[in-house]
């Protein structure tokens, strides 16, 4: 028998072991798949109740959700009469109030804080405001002192008065230090408004029943009014002797209150406008210190008007996101404050410009002097121009 030559045992040997390396590498592959596809199965075990990529996701969820829970989404508004936007409030303003000397708009919101803002700032890029800040609850109501040297705040779960005081520092800021005792509960209704005379000498609070109460300073009730109507739903001391309503049948009016009433004279009526928002919504409203502009809000709009023709001139509609809680105008008259979510919001009051203007014209017609020709001719000019800058100059 002839054996195989050895190149041909060579290439058999070869072959054979090459067979057996392809063998070897496809049982590894397998292996290893094998493998990885434990490895998979292993880390898609639940976590917590879930599978991973589900609980990773709710996770994700329940993180959104946080987030948007506590920073809820800014409410946007545009308009060409918008002066500006205070927001520094983490919770939904309820009520500010502008200081006697023109300087400061304390405003507080159910973030536990009082924000004092400097009214300078209000038309520029950036506003600056100092915190104070309401322990173990929070303000609904923030009325300053006629010596602005301290705020009082109504508290929402205490139902009853906070005083804080006002100390400037070195650096120009305040602290703020809250005495160290509330006033006494007596209020036996929910509050709808607070309030300071102008010689500081007396606090007023007023219930949705029928009790008004004066204090004094320290915290003892001076008197308690007793209104015997079926309740109450607003009151305010008034400076002047111009006054503003807003009634259930559609109309506003402009009252003058400087009667003699020891001769039993009534406040009588100066003009009457339409808002008919009025018959189907509650209302806010605000006085210019001039009387010469009336603002009145529903829902989330507000509407501006001129009183001395009783026209409306402006409206802003949808300005907060929730339904406005307060309005006020600065004591210039020039700038009309509103709040209703975490911002405060500044309007340039153009029907009080235009009521200057039309009072300039009249009363120039009138003048002989020339000294009072100049000034009224001045003020005519300043209005004009703050009309023309706003492009609200009407021709």
């Amino acid at each position: 028998m002839e054996l195989p030559q050895m190149p041909e045992l060579m290439g058999l040997s070869l072959l054979l072991g090459l067979l057996a390396l392809m063998a070897t590498a496809a049982v590894a592959r397998g292996w290893l798949r094998a493998e990885e596809e434990t490895c998979s199965r292993s880390a898609g075990q639940k976590a917590n109740g879930l599978p991973l990529d589900k609980s990773l996701r709710s996770k994700k969820q329940k993180q959104h959700q946080r987030n948007r829970k506590e920073k809820p989404q800014q409410h946007n508004f545009t308009h060409r009469l918008l002066a500006g936007a205070l927001k520094s409030h983490s919770g939904n303003i309820s009520c500010m109030d502008f200081s006697s000397n023109g300087k400061y708009l304390a405003t507080c919101a159910d973030d536990r804080t009082v924000r004092i803002w400097s009214t300078k700032d209000f038309l520029q890029r950036e506003h600056r405001s100092m915190r104070a800040n309401v322990e173990l609850d929070h303000a609904t109501l923030v009325r300053f002192s006629p010596d602005c040297r301290a705020f009082i705040v109504w508290l929402a779960n205490g139902d009853t008065l906070r005083v804080f005081k006002m100390t400037k520092r070195e650096d120009g800021g305040y602290t703020f230090t809250a005495n160290p005792e509330d006033f006494p509960k007596k209020h036996k209704a929910p509050i709808i408004n607070i309030g300071i005379a102008d010689t500081g000498k007396f606090i007023m609070t007023a219930s949705s029943d029928t009790t008004i109460l004066i204090w004094n300073l320290k915290g003892r009730v001076l008197s308690t009014i007793n209104t015997n109507q079926m309740n109450n739903t607003h009151a305010a001391i008034s400076p002047c002797s111009r006054m503003a309503s807003v009634s259930k049948d559609g109309t506003w009016k402009l009252w003058d209150t400087d009667v003699e009433y020891k001769k039993q004279q009534d406040p009588y009526v100066l003009r009457t406008g339409c808002f008919e928002e009025a018959s189907t919504m509650p209302c806010r409203l605000a006085l210019s210190p001039d009387a010469q502009a009336l603002a009145l809000a529903s829902g989330s709009s507000i509407h501006l008007y001129n009183t001395r023709r009783g026209e409306k001139e402006e409206c802003f509609e949808q300005v907060h996101g929730e339904c406005i809680a307060d309005l006020s105008f600065d004591i210039t008259g020039r700038l009309l404050a509103s709040c209703g979510d975490r911002a405060v919001r500044l309007f340039h009051n153009t029907p009080g410009h235009r009521a200057v203007v039309e009072e300039m014209q009249g009363l120039l017609k009138r003048a002989s002097n020339e000294s009072t020709r100049q000034r009224l001719q001045q003020q005519l000019t300043q209005a004009q121009e703050a009309l023309r800058s706003l492009g609200a100059l009407k021709k």
